[in-house]
């Protein structure tokens, strides 16, 4: 008996941790980058995919990792009923184009406002070139 149980007990981790490799697998993302605005400057283009961690982005396995941890609501927008500080954070943008988990995603961040600053500080680190500014 307490050799099924252990053996039902394995077979779900393993299930587990395929389905979250599987997500992985579907998980490739192109960020485009400005860093003075999308219609001043020369555009850098950096791809990302996982399952292996892969592509032109600086650290991919840092950023498959939180991407693994976080998923695609990470890139939810900030809601549209928010009341958000007037406070400019700087011209960069990047848009944000793949899937991840195998759901699409798309989202332009902006440092035009508090919301969208801190919308920016969530990505910055890891997804964005190191020369922006966070």
């Amino acid at each position: 008996m307490r050799s099924l149980l252990a053996l039902g007990l394995l077979a779900s981790v393993v299930l587990a941790l395929s389905a979250a490799s599987t997500a992985a697998a579907r998980t490739s993302l192109t960020v485009t980058y400005w860093a003075s605005g999308a219609d001043s400057s020369k555009p850098v283009t950096s791809t990302l995919r996982c399952a292996p961690a892969g592509g032109t982005l600086a650290k991919p396995s840092v950023a498959c990792a939180r991407l693994s941890s976080g998923g695609w609501r990470l890139f939810a927008p900030t809601p549209k009923n928010v009341a958000c500080s007037e406070i400019y954070g700087g011209p960069q943008v990047a848009v944000v184009v793949g899937s991840v988990e195998g759901r699409r995603v798309w989202a332009k961040l902006q440092r035009r406002n508090g919301c969208e600053t801190a919308r920016w500080g969530r990505f910055a680190p890891w997804l964005v070139p190191a020369g922006s500014a966070a």
